[in-house]
């Protein structure tokens, strides 16, 4: 009986999931301008039946039909058009999330012109993902900040903050670029007056940063 207090009262993690569904079916609906009342929802590979169970539990509570639960690196080969080549094949899914890295092993057969797919094997690390190269990148951030200004800003709870999200923009950003620019105007104040972050920050230099967490 899994659960977590929120103003007061005890929800199930079936209830939590059901919130974010119910935003991603209003995201949809606001797009579409066309109500949404069924889904094909994706979970872990290593998911067992009660997790299953609980995700449909989620998707009833939020409103929506749920046709199918399919697993995450099947998804991933559907949309890759994975289900389009002829014959059978091994493939490789890398899934790098917000907390989480895994890999998975899925067989793709042919069997008259059909294609069925079978996770073989699943396997990663429960505690590697986007939110540790964030983090890496906010102390880099912090400790230049601490040299060029002499102001530590991981005693001011709103600098941290803007740190955060100017940490996934860049990150996201350096997925497709060589460098990005960091500009972070009036980051924190002291009695000589406002301070500025200004900082370049390079692919290479995100590599340094975050290459000892593999």
């Amino acid at each position: 009986d899994a659960g977590v207090e929120v103003s007061g009262k005890k929800m199930a993690p079936p209830e939590i999931s059901a919130k974010v569904l119910q935003k991603m079916k209003k995201t949809a609906e606001d797009y579409l301008g066309a109500e949404v009342t069924e889904a094909v929802i994706t979970v872990p590979a290593y998911f067992n039946d009660s997790q299953r169970q609980a995700t449909k539990d989620a998707g009833r509570i939020a409103g929506l039909d749920v046709k199918r639960i399919i697993n995450e690196p099947t998804a991933a080969a559907l949309a890759y058009g994975m289900d389009k080549q002829r014959g059978d094949q091994k493939v490789a899914v890398y899934d790098l999330g917000g907390g989480t890295f895994d890999i998975s092993i899925i067989e793709i057969a042919e069997i008259e012109g059909e294609h069925q797919f079978e996770v073989l094997s699943t396997n990663g690390d429960t505690f590697l993902g986007g939110e540790d190269f964030d983090l890496r990148i906010i102390d880099h951030l912090v400790e230049s900040f601490k040299k060029e200004q002499g102001v530590d800003l991981r005693n001011d709870p709103l600098a941290l903050q803007r740190l955060k999200e100017a940490a996934e923009k860049a990150k996201i950003e350096l997925s497709s670029s060589q460098q990005t620019d960091i500009n972070l105007p009036y980051i924190t104040a002291d009695q000589s007056g406002p301070k500025h972050l200004n900082l370049k920050l390079t692919r290479a230099k995100l590599e340094s940063l975050v290459e000892e967490l593999g």
